[in-house]
């Protein structure tokens, strides 16, 4: 069974990609948003949704 912090993280993880797929971003900098970590996905979206 799959821990549940880890599930959690990789859930969140899907759902900020998934958001920022919708709004046209694919790739911060040179990587890939799959690359990115949580933090970098989080910081990212909290700057496009201002």
């Amino acid at each position: 069974m799959e821990n549940l912090l880890r599930a959690a993280v990789r859930q969140r993880k899907q759902y900020l990609i998934e958001e920022l797929l919708k709004k046209g971003i694919y790739k911060k900098e040179n990587h890939h948003l799959f690359e990115l970590t949580l933090s970098d996905l989080e910081k990212e979206y909290l700057a496009r949704s201002k």
